[in-house]
């Protein structure tokens, strides 16, 4: 096969998957990871670039992520976090903010719900929730607290007889403008405690306003939320949210989508880098023909893979029950570094082409400074990987 001819699907990495980690699934998980590889790629791909072009999200496409039955595989489904991890990286390789989307919803709302939810709750909610007839979102942001909400929540919640009234600001609240509940974390005026509540979006004194001029994840709707006497019967108080030691359960789970979202993001780089390289041509030649751009696609699945490998171990200790919240933060701190290499050099090697969404680098490329900031920055994850080989905290 000649260097012009070559047919790039056909090629033995085609997947990626260099180190065949997904032999590591069972065979019932892989058949259902090409179901899903196959569902993203017919709907959501194809869509990716001029939803995110018109910053607009397709509901559209809601009824078919229901159909496809993606909410809870791990506690509903019963399949392992390496299978759920796979499956985010693969949503993200075929579009950031679906996987976003769905990471709110799944991940962070519902992980809330089946964490800290008492039976009587979860039995009331969940099956809404698992079937995305109710969407979710969830508020722990605020405009002026982000890695230091543990310590400084200041949307307050009180306890009034039989409800709550919950006061405050949220920012940053992905699905927050179309979701009909948000999980809302407030810190007690009785007794300064963080506490969860499920909060109905069309009680009085909510409002959420869509967060605009973007340059990452356009077709996520984030908000500002503002609570302003909000009324939460107490049966809405969630049952096990009660600190923010609480809260963090959820957290160090969702941690650890964030970095599988970091290696489908690389991955995605990998996918139009390499068919740009072979598909484009330079002084008469492929540009995949010249070492330096071998090179830098190598670096990139390089990057991806060793990100993949880490993301892999930390799913089977989270199945074996022995994931540690600081395995989780190196994982984000590094998988995200090497994403933000990644992407970089797949901008590069498009050139001028990098730069416009057309060629679906710059989408990448824009999309990766999300997933490096979001679920705790790489600077605070580095350094309660720090504390936690040290001894010593340097979080101020």
């Amino acid at each position: 096969m000649s260097k012009a001819s070559v047919d790039i699907n056909n090629l033995p990495y085609a997947d990626g998957d260099f180190f065949a980690f997904e032999q590591l699934l069972t065979a019932k998980e892989q058949d259902r990871l090409a179901e899903i590889r196959g569902f993203l790629a017919r709907e959501v791909r194809p869509i990716a670039v001029d939803c995110w072009n018109r910053g607009e999200f397709p509901m559209e496409l809601i009824p078919k992520l229901a159909e496809i039955d993606l909410v809870s595989p791990v506690r509903r489904q019963g399949y392992s976090n390496l299978f759920a991890g796979l499956v985010h990286a693969e949503a993200t390789r075929a579009d950031t903010s679906i996987a976003t989307f769905m990471g709110v919803h799944d991940g962070l709302f519902t992980g809330s719900i089946e964490a800290l939810a008492s039976q009587e709750q979860q039995d009331a909610w969940l099956p809404d929730i698992y079937s995305l007839k109710k969407i979710g979102a969830f508020g722990l942001t605020e405009p002026l607290g982000g890695s230091d909400v543990a310590g400084g929540t200041r949307t307050t919640a009180q306890r009034d007889g039989d409800t709550w009234i919950l006061n405050g600001a949220k920012r940053w609240i992905g699905n927050a403008t179309f979701s009909d509940w948000v999980v809302v974390y407030a810190r007690d005026l009785a007794d300064n405690q963080v506490k969860g509540f499920l909060v109905d979006t069309a009680l009085p004194g909510f409002s959420a306003t869509k967060i605009e001029n973007k340059i990452s994840l356009r077709t996520v709707q984030n908000a500002d939320i503002v609570l302003e006497n909000v009324v939460v019967p107490d049966f809405f108080k969630l049952a096990g949210a009660n600190s923010f030691r609480d809260t963090n359960k959820v957290l160090k789970v969702t941690r650890l989508s964030v970095g599988w979202q970091a290696v489908g993001q690389q991955l995605a780089a990998f996918d139009v880098a390499r068919r740009y390289a072979v598909e484009r041509h330079q002084f008469g030649r492929p540009l995949a023909s010249f070492q330096l751009v071998q090179s830098q696609l190598v670096q990139i699945l390089g990057n991806a893979v060793s990100s993949m490998g880490m993301m892999v171990r930390l799913s089977q200790l989270e199945d074996a029950g022995q994931a540690k919240d600081e395995q989780s933060a190196l994982a984000k701190a590094f998988t995200t570094a090497r994403m933000r290499e990644s992407v970089a050099i797949g901008r590069s090697l498009l050139g001028g082409n990098g730069i416009v969404t057309d060629f679906e680098m710059a989408k990448i490329f824009a999309d990766a400074e999300a997933i490096y900031s979001y679920e705790g920055t790489h600077e605070i994850n580095t350094l309660v990987t720090g504390r936690a080989i040290t001894g010593i905290s340097a979080i101020v």
